[in-house]
């Protein structure tokens, strides 16, 4: 049973990542952040992996392949994004994943650093029973979404980067009738008054 989790980052060039935090930290600063954060999740992801088979793959905006593993190492699949808005980036990396031969994949964003291998854990074996995982941001987003099958719904009509996202999702997988895990609420690092939830990290 292969299972797959997806990262979705970002090279970190300045002005270009992390633009909110930018009144706060500045251009290279926030660019910075961008980096230690996708280092801090993807070692969460390589601990996971070391006790479950699973595969990492990197989908990326910025940058390119060569620079992304030059940063990141070679060991890993480096994916660009497609052109789209975060609904379609996410459905076509679904359904690529299961194109594949996948059954669980899982992805992430890097700016939530509290997720851990427990959440991980509980992720990928929810979804033997389950047809969708969130991870309920407080924000009013999620942080992570799980599925075992493509569910191109659950991208179309979603106001992103709102507040309303994680319910119009919610709306959406129940008219489906969709069996749901939901996973505890954790902050997203987007804004400078969330800077603090990444100082512990530091």
């Amino acid at each position: 049973m292969s299972e797959t989790l997806i990262i979705f980052s970002r090279y970190p060039e300045a002005g270009k990542t992390k633009t909110r935090l930018i009144s706060a930290l500045g251009a290279e600063g926030a660019a910075e952040l961008q980096r230690q954060m996708t280092e801090h999740t993807l070692n969460t992801a390589k601990k996971f992996k070391s006790s479950r088979d699973i595969t990492i793959e990197i989908h990326f905006a910025g940058g390119n392949k060569q620079l992304m593993a030059e940063w990141l190492g070679k060991e890993y699949q480096y994916i660009p994004q497609v052109v789209g808005d975060l609904g379609y980036k996410m459905r076509s990396a679904f359904e690529r994943s299961f194109n594949l031969g996948n059954k669980r994949v899982v992805t992430i964003g890097i700016d939530c650093p509290d997720i851990n291998q427990t959440i991980l854990t509980n992720t990928f074996n929810s979804l033997q029973t389950q047809d969708l995982v969130l991870g309920v941001a407080a924000d009013g987003g999620y942080y992570l979404i799980g599925l075992n099958h493509t569910i191109p719904q659950l991208f179309q009509n979603i106001n992103w980067g709102t507040e309303q996202v994680l319910n119009q999702t919610k709306n959406i997988a129940n008219q489906l009738k969709l069996s749901t895990n939901y996973l505890p609420t954790l902050s997203d690092v987007d804004r400078p008054e969330d800077l603090v939830i990444w100082q512990k990290y530091l």
